[in-house]
């Protein structure tokens, strides 16, 4: 019976992380900022929650080529994924960065050997046809760019997985560092790239700074540290999804920016093949 109430309280925990998380497409929106100040400033702050989560939990800071690696590749997935929301729909930029677990697989097969199955070879396919929808809408320059950053980020995020994975993905101390060097790496990058960049500093945009930061990055990665101990990968996964559905709601609501009829489309076709290869992988990991 514990356990059940574990699992649902990590469950609930991973919903609300997932909904923290989809308020980044707005409050990015709002700030006139350059892409490498808003993803420094924002955090410089999540780096602060992130380490007084591990001294409070007593987890040491492992600096090793697995947690710096993932914190290289994090500061890439950042840095483009802020870009890329102020280049282009929230909506392309989120459902973009989601195509993460078809770049794992395609890694695999391409340079780890991993065997080639019908199925992957169909999600890949299916994943790659949604991807192109998303460049069938009349777009400027500055739209495809910012989606070709938002697949850069997709592609950054399945490398730090995959590397996390190496390391000992089980393995907090690996991971919880990972996630804090990328933040550190992406302050350090960003604010004094980003300064020059900037032509004005509104209060309110401090405030929106402030938000994105603790909420949208910090609080959530702590709930996510917490929740998958017990709630299962596929559950993360699956909940996690709440975040590409909401962001674009939030940014519609409050911004009036709606995607086009075809990245809608791909947008669909992306999430349905990521989701359904999710839970068949799993399905035959539990099989066996």
């Amino acid at each position: 019976m514990s356990h059940i109430t574990n699992e649902r309280k990590a469950m609930l925990m991973m919903a609300v992380c997932a909904c923290m998380w989809s308020i980044g497409g707005i409050f990015i929106k709002l700030v006139s900022w350059s892409p490498f100040l808003i993803a420094g400033g924002r955090s410089l702050l999540a780096a602060g929650v992130m380490a007084l989560f591990m001294y409070k939990s007593k987890i040491k800071l492992n600096v090793c080529k697995y947690s710096v690696g993932a914190g290289v590749c994090l500061l890439g997935v950042l840095i483009c994924f802020v870009a890329a929301n102020k280049l282009t729909t929230a909506a392309n930029a989120i459902i973009l960065q989601y195509t993460a677990p078809i770049f794992i697989l395609i890694i695999s097969i391409l340079f780890l050997h991993h065997k080639v199955h019908k199925k992957e070879v169909f999600t890949v396919t299916i994943t790659t046809i949604g991807i192109i929808f998303f460049f069938f809408d009349e777009l400027s320059p500055g739209n495809i760019t910012g989606n070709i950053l938002a697949i850069l980020a997709g592609l950054f995020l399945g490398i730090m997985f995959m590397i996390i994975g190496f390391g000992g993905g089980e393995d907090d101390s690996i991971r919880l560092s990972g996630i804090l060097i990328g933040h550190i790496l992406t302050a350090l990058a960003g604010i004094p790239v980003g300064i020059p960049m900037t032509d004005s500093f509104a209060a309110g945009e401090f405030i929106c700074i402030i938000i994105l930061g603790i909420v949208q990055l910090g609080i959530p990665y702590v709930l996510y540290a917490l929740a998958s101990r017990d709630c299962s990968p596929l559950a993360c996964s699956l909940i996690g999804m709440l975040e590409p559905i909401l962001n674009p709601i939030w940014v519609l609501i409050f911004d009036g920016e709606t995607p086009g009829f075809y990245a809608l489309i791909g947008g669909l076709i992306v999430v349905a093949a990521v989701t359904v290869w999710c839970v068949i992988g799993e399905s035959e990991e539990n099989a066996s």
